[in-house]
């Protein structure tokens, strides 16, 4: 077998709340440096060879992938005013083409079976001749004007998510003059169309400044907002009924939000309501005389109510606060109101209409994601809204809000010889180490025993409150026809039970994520779904740090860990405010910085601080040299130390060296990784 790299050791310690602690992979994090390159470059050679045995099988995974997939395909058109929107896909091609046509009705045109393109298109922006040359390319800003004239667009070609801003004039196909580099996501034009908003990060990487822009203007834009408080983002969008501007400033646990009307795009942002309190979220949508209010202010799962535009710190209460409701986003439409929830661990939608009762949309299958989609229209009785489940493709609707009519647009078609019927999914509950009851979503081919000699995938995140709902995946189905179980952790730290499921998995309650993880990974066992030979976690980003503290609190469990963009030395990233993000990230971790008790509590759970000389699972880390939210040097020195003081594994590193935090950008790309990935998981269940 080939000898792993050796990254070498050099002392650098750090001294925090009368702890030193040596750090001897630190020179890992300069991406400049020569040496890292070439150790990144060695650790790819590396695990290309350990995993040559495989390429046959991830050839195989691949055209499973592609041929499954209808590559020549669109999406369902939404209206917006004189247009139907769609954007499609051809087949050899890596990027989407967006798209409209001129609506000549209110039902959406229909959509060929050959998924070509629609009489009449008109193509607004072709991602592939952007990236034509490239090996990386993003879109970010996607804003058409009010008059649906114009077009700001952003394109990255690293990985960096720091975009250049363009504006197209859509009734000649010429791009303006107009150029504006560094620009984050997001953006908002001005109700006639002069000026267009955006905001821009700072050295940190926050996005902590909006500016104006008015186009045809070659000299500096205007700064409008400047947040001065390290902990929180900001940015602008507008209303869907196009008359207000909102600025928005949020931290992880506080929200701050000005307005301006649209039409007066040089005049001064109004503070909303009573402005900044430390613990109080609040999201705005603005319907006629009023603005529509979510907030938590004495709700943990928050409560909806409106108040005048006149005047808005008089509020006044439509749905009152529950503790088996989470209330998570609020849509204003000109007749009605739609608020997206969920309940016992499932999302929903609920119409209020101006006049009439309220209702919920409701579905059949025991485990399900549902969510609104697409609805640029103001004016309208039609909701667009998203619908799949672990063996339903993405579904598209068309809730007609008037007759309470659910119309199917369209469902993703999946190849071949896919039948739904041939699938089992279910919701089961594992038991915490404190009593807690955790839900786990699953699914496998029916006929798959339950006798503990499959093969599982468990899927973790469990933090900033972000939940992992079921969700349906073409890739999945070659581990799932090979007779593997799936099956999702909803653990503490992401919001699947409501907000107190998060509260009770961040700062000094973290390790609960873990305990979490561990009783379900446990309960699959005991309950016959795998045994630890055959049982494999994987988590990305934060649920990285989660895949390094599971190995390090259960390595027994565990067959295999695949850990993507992994946030595996968190203590001394969150102990470094130079770093981008780090001080926003205080509101979720803690900030052991300036708190002893926070130091040393994360020290006891982050993973490359807790590593030890016993056998571990084998490790695939997949990481991206230009992620700009986890350092490639955090897996890296992850890896190397795992390869200094533990035993067992392989534990293998793999870096795109032309990638963010998403990964390769291409679909074609983005399924080869894939198959990279399940090959390797596949393998550690002994079924390669």
């Amino acid at each position: 077998m080939q000898t792993p790299p050796v990254a070498k050791r050099i002392d650098s310690q750090r001294t925090h709340h009368g702890d030193t602690v040596n750090d001897p992979y630190s020179w890992l994090r300069d991406p400049e440096n020569p040496e890292t390159i070439a150790y990144l470059t060695a650790e790819n050679d590396y695990t290309e060879n350990l995993n040559n045995h495989l390429s046959d099988l991830r050839e195989t995974l691949f055209n499973e992938i592609k041929k499954r997939t209808q590559e020549t395909d669109l999406t369902v058109p939404y209206r917006r005013g004189d247009w139907w929107y769609y954007s499609r896909t051809e087949e050899g091609k890596q990027y989407p083409i967006h798209c409209r046509v001129k609506a000549a009705g209110d039902t959406p045109p229909e959509l060929s079976d050959d998924g070509g393109p629609l009489a009449g298109e008109d193509v607004l922006l072709d991602q592939n001749a952007l990236a034509e040359g490239h090996d990386f390319f993003s879109l970010g800003v996607f804003d058409l004007s009010c008059d649906q004239n114009l077009l700001a667009y952003g394109t990255d070609y690293s990985g960096n998510e720091r975009f250049t801003l363009r504006f197209k004039d859509l009734r000649t196909g010429e791009d303006l003059p107009d150029v504006v580099e560094g620009v984050f996501y997001g953006g908002a034009w001005s109700r006639n169309g002069d000026y267009f908003f955006y905001a821009t990060v700072d050295e940190a990487w926050r996005p902590n400044q909006v500016w104006r822009h008015r186009l045809g203007d070659s000299g500096e834009d205007t700064l409008v907002y400047t947040e001065t408080d390290e902990r929180f983002w900001t940015g602008i969008e507008l209303s869907r009924s196009e008359e207000y501007l909102f600025c928005e400033s949020h931290s992880k646990v506080t929200s701050e939000i000005r307005f301006l009307a649209a039409d007066d795009p040089t005049g001064d942002f109004t503070v909303f309501g009573a402005g900044r309190r430390q613990n109080v979220e609040v999201n705005v949508d603005h319907q006629g005389d009023r603005f529509l209010v979510l907030h938590n202010d004495g709700a943990e799962n928050f409560t909806l109510g409106w108040t005048p535009v006149s005047d808005t710190n008089q509020f006044h209460t439509i749905l009152e606060h529950r503790e088996d409701t989470r209330l998570e986003g609020v849509s204003a439409f000109a007749d009605h109101v739609v608020v997206h929830l969920r309940t016992q661990g499932l999302s929903g939608i609920r119409i209020l209409p101006n006049e009439g009762a309220a209702r919920d949309i409701s579905f059949d299958e025991p485990v399900y994601t549902t969510a609104p989609s697409a609805n640029p229209e103001y004016r309208t009785s039609m909701l667009r809204l998203s619908y799949q489940s672990l063996v339903t493709p993405e579904s598209v609707y068309d809730y007609d809000v008037d007759s309470g009519e659910l119309l199917l647009r369209k469902q993703k078609a999946v190849l071949g010889d896919y039948r739904p019927e041939d699938y089992v999914q279910q919701r089961e509950w594992a038991t915490a180490s404190d009593g807690t009851r955790v839900p786990i979503s699953i699914v496998r081919r029916a006929d798959v025993p339950t006798d503990g000699t499959a093969g599982c995938l468990l899927y973790g995140y469990g933090s900033y409150e972000t939940s992992i709902d079921p969700y349906f995946s073409i890739p999945r189905l070659s581990l799932l026809d090979r007779g593997v179980v799936f099956a999702i952790a909803h653990i503490r730290g992401g919001g699947e039970m409501g907000r107190h499921w998060y509260e009770d998995g961040k700062m000094l309650h973290k390790k609960n994520t873990f305990t979490d993880f561990v009783a379900c990974a446990e309960h699959l066992v005991e309950t016959g779904w795998s045994a630890p030979d055959r049982l494999v976690a994987r988590g990305g980003s934060a649920g990285g740090l989660l895949m390094g503290a599971i190995t390090n609190l259960a390595p027994g469990r565990f067959a295999g860990v695949c850990a993507e963009v992994p946030f595996v030395d968190a203590l001394n990233t969150i102990l470094d405010p130079t770093l981008p993000l780090t001080v926003i990230e205080w509101d979720e971790w803690g900030d052991p910085l300036h708190n002893a008790e926070v130091y040393q509590y994360m020290k006891e759970y982050t993973p490359y601080e807790n590593i030890e000389a016993t056998d571990y699972p084998a490790i695939l880390a997949v990481t991206s040299l230009n992620d700009t939210r986890v350092g490639f040097h955090e897996p890296a020195k992850w890896i190397a130390e795992l390869r200094h003081r533990a035993t067992g594994g392989p534990f293998l590193l793999k870096t795109e060296m032309e990638a963010g935090h998403g990964g390769r950008s291409g679909r074609y790309d983005a399924w080869r990784e894939e198959s990279f990935n399940l090959a390797w998981i596949l393998d550690r269940m002994g079924k390669s």
